[in-house]
């Protein structure tokens, strides 16, 4: 078979114009970005404010594992089989990092003959997006290391600064280092350190802002450190907010391309889900909603981390309402949830997949909780087993949902129709019955919103802090952030906060290590174990497999 970045430079593309076509976009309300990318503009979403809305989609998983479950791939076939069926449906997925791409997961734009395109453009600078993400996060911090050097008027104490500097690259070289050195005129001494960023609240932030206005409040609040007297300081005492949304002005727009099938794609903002809220921003799954009659989003990683948040801040936020879940899973993963090795994964073997299928269980069950209805995605591998599937069968015939084979990667569109049948079905049947909730009130505590999601979510019988989380809680509720949702920082891999304990873990208690305010975004960042907010590149990174020829082709693309 084809490598994923050969079937999408053979692809077909239209014109990013006639994609538009589809959706009813003028092209006036385009902005062109080359011939196969656009961000729309805000007249669009003046013009379809009074539009109603289509359904909404969400895509989530199981917990990731090395045999791969296939989130994304899934979420482009389901489109594509959505436009087969005669549905309109409009995705609205998030942006790659380039350290993902560069490091060890590679690109985000789906695979084999489900993906989005031009795949090469979309997992590299895109429309640049995050480099203007970048750059207003930096440009915040030099104002802040300016202003110590200018005579530090506001009295801010160097030791106590929050904000660090990002960049969208994998470099643990860069997680703690020393800035300021080089005498008087190279700035005040102190300790700093960079961020990945689709970690940085800059990034949360315009996920989550209604439009410029919102953006620049937004980043008004972001606060930067405190003062030797405890007093906070945020970007707006430093007079930083409207330069930086002045950078953010384009890349507020969502941004339009295709599947491979040439159905509509909005790919807009790409927060990290083990750090930040995992979701594409608000304008963009808005603007969906309003141009087909089916928006498909997704979250990031496990159902745990992105879908928790998803329903928990994003839908919070924006006054969004779910009419469907799809938990995507494969009998790979689930036997490796039940102790099977990697090399062994594609041999027969039930009895660890009865084992590991708790995971899905626990999964299904935790949407559930939510009030929304549930469609199980079996992203089936030509080494699944008729046995095997039975097994899976019998598990959501348990549960009471519904659950159906997809084989978007090896036939797109096609090989989703099964999937797309069994949504359409669910959601014609549950119409008007979906009682979607957060799980949690606002009016909690944040000790106790912490507790709900690891007891509720993740099966802890306990959470822990560190003594410097507990002092961070206090001084976030005695700043009056204490009604604020919590966004949990925690491992992927596992529902718990250690990585090693698959399938199911219970009674285990969640160690918080640190809390951080995230004022801007709207949310208080809980991170839980020794999760990285840099991460760094494996022994062997992607981009050694990454090449372009002297016609400008690009090939080790993933």
């Amino acid at each position: 078979m084809l490598s994923d970045i050969e079937i999408a430079q053979g692809a077909k593309m239209l014109p990013i114009a006639q994609v538009a076509e589809q959706l009813g976009i003028q092209p006036d309300e385009l902005e062109f970005y080359g011939k196969y990318k656009a961000k729309l503009s805000d007249e669009l979403a003046h013009r379809l404010e009074s539009e109603p809305d289509g359904k909404l989609i969400l895509v989530t998983a199981i917990n990731p594992t090395p045999a791969g479950e296939g989130k994304t791939t899934t979420s482009v076939g389901l489109g594509q089989a959505m436009a087969k069926l005669g549905k309109k449906a409009v995705l609205a997925l998030r942006e790659p990092s380039l350290g993902p791409v560069f490091g060890i997961k590679g690109g985000a734009a789906g695979g084999g003959y489900a993906q989005v395109v031009p795949m090469e453009d979309i997992n590299l600078h895109f429309t640049g997006d995050m480099h203007a993400i970048t750059a207003a996060n930096n440009l915040l911090c030099a104002m802040l290391d300016n202003h110590l050097q200018q005579g530090n008027e506001l009295g801010i104490d160097p030791r106590r600064i929050l904000f660090k500097r990002c960049l969208d690259m994998n470099d643990r070289a860069l997680r703690h280092i020393t800035i300021g050195l080089g005498g008087k005129l190279g700035g005040v001494p102190r300790e700093d350190g960079f961020i990945i960023t689709v970690a940085s609240e800059i990034m949360a932030i315009l996920c989550l802002a209604e439009d410029l206005t919102d953006l620049k409040a937004r980043i008004s609040r972001i606060l930067v450190a405190y003062t030797y007297d405890g007093r906070p300081v945020y970007a707006g005492d430093l007079q930083a907010a409207g330069a930086m949304t002045a950078l953010l002005k384009d890349a507020i727009k969502p941004n339009l391309v295709q599947t491979l099938e040439n159905t509509p794609v909005l790919i807009h903002g790409g927060p990290f889900a083990n750090i930040a809220h995992g979701c594409n921003s608000v304008r963009a799954t808005k603007l969906a909603l309003k141009m087909g009659d089916y928006c498909i989003t997704e979250a990031g990683f496990g159902s745990d981390l992105g879908a928790e948040k998803f329903f928990d801040i994003k839908c919070r936020y924006a006054g969004l309402h779910p009419d469907c879940v799809v938990v995507v899973a494969t009998v790979r993963a689930l036997k490796y949830n039940g102790g099977v090795p990697k090399a062994e994964l594609a041999t027969e073997n039930v009895e660890a997949l009865q084992k590991g299928i708790v995971n899905l269980k626990a999964h299904v069950e935790n949407m559930h909780k939510f009030g929304v209805p549930v469609v199980v995605a079996i992203n089936r591998f030509h080494t699944d087993t008729d046995a095997e599937l039975q097994v899976i069968d019998g598990c959501c015939r348990e549960l009471g949902v519904d659950y159906a084979l997809s084989e978007v990667f090896a036939k797109g569109g096609e090989g989703g129709i099964q999937l797309a049948e069994k949504v359409v079905e669910v959601l014609d049947r549950t119409a008007g019955q979906v009682n979607f909730a957060p799980i949690y009130p606002l009016d909690k505590s944040i000790r106790e919103k912490v507790e709900i999601i690891a007891k509720t979510i993740y099966g802890a019988a306990d959470v822990a802090y560190t003594s410097a989380a507990a002092k961070a809680i206090k001084e976030i509720e005695a700043l009056g952030h204490g009604d604020l949702p919590v966004c949990m920082a925690k491992t992927q891999y596992s529902l718990s906060d250690d990585p090693a304990k698959l399938g199911r873990p219970e009674g285990f208690t969640l160690q918080v290590s640190e809390v951080r305010l995230s004022a801007g975004a709207g949310f208080v960042v809980v991170q839980t174990g020794s999760i990285m907010t840099m991460p760094g590149l494996p022994k062997k990174p992607s981009a050694q497999l990454i090449d372009i020829d002297g016609e400008g082709a690009i090939s080790g693309l993933f």
